[in-house]
């Protein structure tokens, strides 16, 4: 919504006062006017014309004959015209005004009070609902209310709609970290028990399983661990200088194990010496989980391109995979814990759904960005942006 329809608060305020003001003022010297207007038209519409046109050479020359001025004067405006004492018609005329003028003035401060009384009111409303919870109401915008005010209702509606979504997100979150914990935990007590209870030896083989599934379940506590701190901002870099392209060289060397039995060759297009300061163990998480999410969903593509470059402002990472991507709805949520694509990003590939989002948390520790597409040729596109100091 644009404001330029908004006045600022203390304009807003200015105008509605100075308007009383001069308004009271005015509108009191107007009545005044018209009430000698209309008695001076008629006593000149009752006057013979001889008389009118001598007492007008004497309101032009009064001094000229101040007695026939004065004569003229109490007989035609009467005796008590130009009494100079409070009782005179003149000062109750005035107060009579007073007494009209004030109550029509209450009702036009009234009347102009009322969009910031009722800017008010909704957003009180509106934050006495979302007290108990109802995160989803939004306060309407009045028309007439001032700038401030109206730009504190759209921030306040926008503060609103974020929490509904992170309490939508939490609600969510937490089913889905229920059920990946309580997976590998069901799997591994299911294990135990049948070795209890005699139906499976107790032979290296099953306690390997039952360590697998313990080795899981440690992994994803420790994934929840590291995104707990970065939501309360309290993940901690140990920054240093090192050079990012042997950091992609030695994570790609890594996993060319894994790449090799998917099929999938990952070339790094990188200078040789791009130098950076961050955390280079951090920064390796990122560069492991970027991998191992192409390798996983999409290793049908056959390749992983691994791009880097450096300026003056930034250091741009591309992680650029062929295979089926993702439909374009599902792309704002990519990197949205325990989430998963229904087709090519599906459950049955493995992972816990929080590797995406814990390389979103690590880049926005550093102060940079990461963002997924969808290029024409197909595949997906991941680029990430660190500042350069």
């Amino acid at each position: 919504m644009k404001n330029n329809a908004h006045t600022s608060l203390w304009r807003w305020i200015c105008i509605r006062v100075l308007f009383l003001a001069i308004g009271s003022v005015i509108l009191i010297a107007a009545c005044m006017w018209l009430r000698f207007a209309v008695q001076a038209f008629w006593v000149y519409y009752r006057m013979p014309p001889a008389l009118l046109s001598e007492f007008t050479q004497l309101r032009h020359h009064p001094a000229s004959d101040p007695a026939r001025f004065h004569q003229i004067v109490d007989q035609w405006w009467g005796i008590n015209f130009s009494d100079p004492s409070l009782a005179s018609s003149d000062w109750l005329t005035v107060l009579l005004l007073v007494v009209v003028t004030i109550p029509f003035m209450v009702m036009m401060a009234l009347r102009f009070a009322r969009p910031l009384s009722a800017q008010f009111s909704q957003l009180a409303t509106v934050a006495r609902a979302v007290s108990k919870g109802e995160f989803g109401r939004t306060a309407a915008v009045v028309k007439e209310a001032p700038q401030e005010l109206v730009r504190f209702t759209e921030d306040f509606n926008q503060m609103t709609q974020q929490l509904a979504r992170y309490d939508r997100e939490l609600r969510t979150s937490h089913v889905a970290m229920a059920h990946e914990l309580r997976s590998p935990l069901t799997a591994a007590m299911g294990r135990l028990q049948g070795i209890l209870d005699g139906v499976f030896p107790a032979e290296p083989q099953q306690l390997a399983m039952i360590m697998k599934q313990l080795t899981q379940l440690s992994r994803l506590t420790d994934e929840l661990h590291l995104l707990s701190l970065a939501d309360a901002g309290q993940l901690t870099l140990n920054r240093e200088r090192f050079n990012l392209s042997e950091l992609l060289r030695e994570r790609t060397g890594w996993l060319l194990p894994q790449a090799e039995e998917s099929g999938v060759a990952i070339s790094v297009l990188a200078p040789g010496d791009l130098l950076l300061c961050a955390d280079a163990f951090r920064l390796g998480q990122v560069v492991t989980i970027l991998c191992e999410n192409a390798l996983r969903y999409a290793a049908d593509g056959g390749a992983l391109l691994i791009t880097a470059s450096q300026n003056d402002k930034a250091t741009a990472l591309t992680f650029r995979d062929y295979g089926q991507g993702v439909e374009p709805d599902f792309l704002p949520q990519l990197f949205d814990r325990f989430t998963r694509a229904d087709s090519s990003r599906a459950r049955h590939s493995g992972g816990s759904g929080l590797g995406l989002s814990i390389a979103k948390a690590i880049i926005e520790a550093h102060g940079g960005s990461l963002h997924a597409t969808l290029p024409a040729d197909g595949g997906l596109m991941i680029r990430i942006t660190l500042p350069a100091r």
